[in-house]
């Protein structure tokens, strides 16, 4: 028994030993654990690779983080780039907490704060540059205000003259870079204060899971320039159905009140790119001469013409951060921009879409006067006048707020460029003949029959052989027109599609359904439960006295049959199919 147990310690020993052995660090590299890893990187900058010894592109980066570390501490330790190593295989969970996705990602820390992740080559003069830049930004930063300080004054700009803008603070946001965890109790107060994007998720979800350390790397990266939050659904359940939550992971921005779904890639990089955005200034100053340029180099442009400091900057500032820089806004207070699109001297303001790269003439005009809102105007004239439907637009488009009609050509591939240039032009007489004025606006888009051809015979029943095919849809309603009003097929020209449009805004032609009768009643009955669903978590008690009321009328119901059953004389008995005794 005794050599048994002596046995089995050797074995454990022997194992570990091996174990630290293979996990062993690169050479010359300082190795970080949980116990000392703030402590260190608290002063300085500090580029820390996080890497797994059983990993196979981390055994062939060794040679190279050896060089870079050889650089930077032995040769030029004056510049006061530090460099260290984290082993994943024995510290996990650190490697967790600091959002390690993949082996070997290397992060870089200043001060305690984490900065960014290098998403490069993992090339030798690669890295030096990176490091060399960062270095240098260090150095700048010391002879002038802080990261943080630069970083408080932001987002909202108001013009002053041609040349020079006014910066309105705001409260910080995500000072700590954490991801912060809200609540019933602190959801409304916390997204109002500042923009929040905001992950809601259940526990047991699987691609919840995978996506929470990219989560804390993005809350990591944005850190003092955008909150990063998280609800847990299966806590607040209530709260996430208010929400409009309907599966998870689901990502929502908020921003002033208003939010939007962002329904992109869950990786890193495309995260960190909507971020971004979001983080941006919404506002670009320009002058008079800068117009022309500005509208060439944006297929969609907005321009707030404003001839003094009024509200409508902030106004529109605020209204303009869920566009997410698409289209980009310029402000100017250029007198010759008034006079050259003839806004009246009566407006002292006016914001103007342009679009196509075309400076000549506004497409649309927002101006006090105007019967909409200032959010719908600005979503229902964001779009180009014409453009392929991808994924990547393909929510912006189908979806949009204001629920246009979307003309959608379906493509063969060895003709896209010809339909496209083809559509544009169609798309722009149409614009002209201003006939769609207080109607339901129109996009025109196309479509790769080879990467959408199923999706488009399940929706629209249309099989792409050499010619393109033409359809008007309206995703919002999932009804469809695949004729005109002559009862033909709809054909890539001008007379037809706009014989559809106009027999769609008369009510001419018939439209179809782009669901089959049980899904149809599928949508009909979950949108009964969720209108039931909100009705109950909204009106809790006047639920409870409806369900009491229903139960009663069921058993006063009951007891009226019954009652029906029986003859009120006694010792009489009526049974039915009988007679009387």
């Amino acid at each position: 028994m005794r050599f048994t147990s002596l046995s089995s310690s050797l074995s454990l020993f022997t194992t570990w030993f091996v174990l630290q052995a293979t996990a062993a660090p690169a050479a010359g590299s300082q190795v970080l654990t949980p116990q000392d890893f703030k402590q260190t990187i608290a002063d300085g900058v500090w580029f820390i690779e996080h890497f797994s010894p059983y990993c196979r592109h981390c055994r062939n980066f060794e040679p190279t983080w050896n060089r870079v570390v050889d650089n930077f501490e032995k040769e030029k330790p004056d510049l006061g780039i530090h460099l260290a190593q984290v082993n994943c295989a024995l510290n996990g969970d650190l490697c967790t907490e600091n959002g390690v996705t993949g082996y070997p990602q290397m992060n870089l820390y200043r001060n305690g704060l984490f900065v960014e992740t290098f998403t490069k080559d993992r090339d030798f003069d690669i890295l030096v540059d990176f490091l060399l830049a960062r270095a240098e930004h260090t150095a700048n930063s010391l002879s002038s205000s802080t990261a943080v300080e630069q970083e408080e004054m932001v987002a909202e700009i108001v013009p002053v003259d041609e040349n020079s803008v006014v910066h309105v603070s705001q409260a910080e946001s995500n000072p700590s870079g954490d991801v912060i965890s809200l609540t019933s109790e602190t959801f409304d107060n916390f997204v109002s204060q500042t923009p929040t994007f905001v992950k809601f998720f259940a526990p047991w979800c699987g691609h919840c899971k995978k996506l929470a350390p990219t989560w804390t790397q993005v809350a990591r990266r944005m850190q003092h320039k955008l909150n990063i939050a998280e609800v847990n659904c299966d806590e607040f359940k209530s709260l996430c159905s208010k929400q409009g939550v309907t599966g998870y992971p689901m990502l929502f921005y908020y921003s002033h009140g208003a939010k939007t779904e962002y329904s992109g890639s869950r990786k890193y990089e495309p995260l960190v790119a909507f971020a971004d955005k979001a983080a941006s200034p919404t506002m670009q100053p320009i002058s008079a001469h800068d117009l022309d340029k500005v509208v060439h180099e944006n297929p969609v442009a907005y321009v707030l013409l404003s001839s003094s400091h009024e509200h409508i900057v902030s106004e529109v500032a605020k209204e303009s951060q869920l566009l997410l820089g698409s289209p980009p806004v310029f402000v100017s207070s250029s007198k010759e921009l008034f006079t050259r699109y003839d806004i009246p001297a009566t407006e002292s303001w006016a914001i103007l879409a342009f679009k196509d790269n075309d400076s000549k003439e506004p497409t649309s005009v927002f101006s006090p006067s105007n019967s909409d809102t200032l959010s719908t105007w600005l979503f229902a004239n964001r779009l180009p006048t014409s453009l392929e439907l991808s994924r990547d637009v393909f929510q912006q488009v189908m979806n949009a707020p204001h629920n246009p009609l979307v003309v959608i050509a379906a493509t063969p591939n060895d003709v896209q460029n010809d339909v496209s240039s083809k559509l544009n032009d169609i798309a722009k007489k149409w614009r002209l003949r201003k006939s769609y004025v207080g109607k339901q606006d129109v996009v025109f888009t196309w479509m790769d029959a080879d990467q959408w051809g199923s999706w488009m015979k399940s929706m629209y029943g249309v099989k792409v052989k050499e010619q393109p095919k033409v359809v008007v849809a309206d995703h919002n309603r999932l009804i469809y027109w695949d004729r005109d009003t002559s009862g033909q097929p709809i054909q890539l020209n001008t007379v037809s599609i706009f014989s559809a449009i106009e027999g769609i805004y008369d009510s001419k032609i018939r439209s179809k359904h782009s669901e089959n009768i049980l899904e149809r009643s599928l949508r009909v009955f979950n949108s009964s439960l969720t209108s039931t669903e909100g009705f109950i978590i909204a009106h809790p008690y006047m639920a409870v006295l409806l369900i009491l009321g229903f139960l009663a009328a069921v058993v006063m119901a009951i007891k009226k049959l019954l009652d029906d059953d029986t003859d009120l004389q006694p010792g009489h008995r009526y049974i039915k199919g009988g007679r009387l005794d």
